[in-house]
């Protein structure tokens, strides 16, 4: 899987932000993007599991692209 310049542009745009990342599975999280790479291998600091009524801390992880639905900018 190749990202588009667009894709890529966008994501560059937002290392350093807080995004929200939806994954496979059903599981959200969320946290301060740090780096990604063409396959959409994503970096993760401070990042927290979204769950209904709270939040689990994780730290910082790696997340495989393949397992990547959706990021967008996290709001509130």
């Amino acid at each position: 899987m190749w990202m588009s310049d667009t894709a890529q542009k966008l994501l560059h745009e937002s290392v350093g932000n807080v995004v929200l990342i939806k994954l496979r599975g059903g599981k959200e999280l969320r946290g301060t993007l740090k780096s990604f790479d063409q396959h959409l291998n994503l970096v993760i600091e401070d990042a927290e599991e979204v769950l209904p009524e709270s939040t689990r801390k994780l730290g910082t992880v790696v997340i495989r692209g393949e397992n990547v639905l959706l990021i967008s900018p996290a709001t509130g």
